[in-house]
């Protein structure tokens, strides 16, 4: 196997220890780059765009569950993406490939069974326990949602983000450089694209997915 660069990003050093111990024993030379919280995660991300793979806890410091995978989904869409979490329901994993993953590993999983995932995955298929059946029924509504969602850019999806942490345009609009009538003009593009009326309720339709998740 050629080298691999991997980004592990998980706030729990002993636990990232754990992916580092399983990714050491992948055939082949493999960078590995370790990230503690969201923000480091998308630094490392943009860092190293060759990256072949990273393992993205669904419940790290600095974003709400589902929507850090969102975001990094919209910004760096040809990066495979690999789930790991302790909460793993069949609508948790069903919810995470539906949004994007490459594959969801299970926090209980054992050392080999998470380096058995990852090949899977750098081999080009979709990675999921083997107690998972699928998700029972399709919900329309949030698979509209959830499209809609997939439509707004990495800029927006940020903006989004700072909307449901109750930040104001002008604050947004230093946090992210720009000016206030540029985030405005995104406030609007989210509204849109959501077809809905106002940030709260673009911040209610965000929420229907980026549920409470355990780390």
């Amino acid at each position: 196997m050629a080298a691999l660069t991997i980004i592990i990003a998980d706030d729990h050093p002993l636990f990232r220890g754990a992916l580092r111990q399983a990714v050491d024993g992948i055939e082949g030379h493999v960078t590995i780059v370790e990230a503690g919280d969201f923000d480091a995660a998308r630094k490392a991300a943009a860092a190293h765009s060759d990256a072949d793979l990273m393992l993205l806890d669904l419940a790290m410091p600095g974003v709400s569950g589902f929507s850090g995978l969102m975001s990094l989904r919209a910004e760096f869409y040809s990066l495979p993406i690999v789930i790991v979490s302790a909460t793993d329901d069949a609508t948790t994993i069903h919810r995470s490939i539906e949004l994007g993953a490459s594959g969801f590993i299970s926090k209980s999983a054992g050392i080999e069974d998470i380096r058995n995932s990852i090949r899977v995955v750098l081999e080009g298929d979709i990675a999921t326990p083997a107690s998972y059946k699928g998700a029972q029924e399709q919900d329309p509504d949030m698979a509209e949602l959830i499209g809609r969602l997939r439509t707004l850019t990495p800029q927006q999806n940020r903006v989004l983000n700072m909307l449901r942490e109750g930040l104001l345009n002008k604050q947004i609009a230093y946090e992210l450089g720009v000016s206030e009538a540029t985030i405005k003009a995104h406030v609007s593009a989210i509204l849109l694209k959501l077809k809905v009326d106002s940030r709260t309720q673009a911040v209610i339709q965000l929420s229907k997915i980026t549920m409470p998740l355990v780390a």
